[in-house]
């Protein structure tokens, strides 16, 4: 194992002025001029694509832990869904992924619950963690294939074509609501997943982790807080497991096997 563990990991200056900015900008979303409800309707929208479809369906479920099958243009429909929530890299993403369940919550996991909320939840973002020099060890299943590279490389670049595309259609609200806001709501639901539910919330499994499931994590991702079921089944392509266990992205999943779009899924 090449992975060393350092005391003080170095920051990552250019994600720290990026979320930072994030934030701010987000503020506009209080500027009376910048409020429309048609704007809410897009960020809303959009987070339905890009966290449910593109990150809880394309980036988890399918490309972290291959819990089902799609045609291969689905599957890139739902990448890149998943590239435009602006939570990086497609390769970045699914390697510290993988990482985090093969380490959970022990020294060579990315965002180790155990070093504190703060850390789990955005820090270890902010700094250079031991794990990425092992990426392409865990990501060499996608690595070559042209479309995730195309992805990886120009996430930027494709945010600000629907940046603009947003405001050709609405203007600065639906750039304001629909990039800014949603931006910052889905990474924070997102990181949500990796704090929250490692901190707060019931534990159904003893999965030898902190994993739990917190039932407004996984309203806002769609299915994903129900964290502690996923790390006792991490293949299962269902995350809410009882009843009321609300689990939309396993709804989708379901409806695509009817159509014949999604096949070997795996079920608790």
């Amino acid at each position: 194992m090449s992975i060393c563990m350092s005391n003080s990991p170095r920051p990552r200056w250019t994600i720290i002025l990026a979320t930072g900015a994030l934030h701010l900008l987000t503020l506009l979303a209080f500027l009376p001029s910048n409020f429309k409800w048609s704007a809410v309707g897009v960020a809303l929208l959009l987070h339905w694509i890009t966290i449910g479809l593109g990150i809880s369906l394309g980036f988890h479920r399918l490309a972290s832990h291959r819990s089902l099958q799609v045609p291969q243009w689905l599957e890139y429909c739902l990448i890149f869904c998943g590239t435009l929530a602006g939570q990086g890299a497609v390769l970045g993403w699914v390697g510290y992924h993988r990482i985090h369940h093969l380490y959970s919550d022990q020294p060579l996991d990315p965002h180790d619950s155990t070093q504190g909320l703060w850390w789990s939840h955005i820090s270890w973002l902010m700094h250079e963690v031991p794990a990425k020099t092992e990426l392409s060890r865990f990501t060499q299943d996608i690595a070559d294939d042209q479309f995730y590279r195309f992805c990886h490389q120009h996430y930027i670049g494709l945010q600000v074509g629907l940046a603009i595309l947003l405001y050709g259609l609405g203007g600065m609200p639906f750039v304001v609501w629909g990039i800014f806001v949603r931006l910052f709501v889905g990474f924070h639901s997102t990181c949500c997943v990796n704090s929250v539910c490692h901190k707060f919330g019931y534990r159904s499994h003893a999965t030898g982790d902190h994993s739990t499931n917190c039932w407004w994590v996984a309203l806002l991702t769609f299915g994903e807080g129900w964290h502690n079921n996923h790390h006792a089944c991490q293949s299962s392509a269902r995350y809410g497991v009882l009843w009321w266990e609300i689990d939309l992205i396993w709804q989708m999943i379901r409806l695509l096997r009817r159509l014949g779009l999604a096949t070997k899924v795996r079920v608790f």
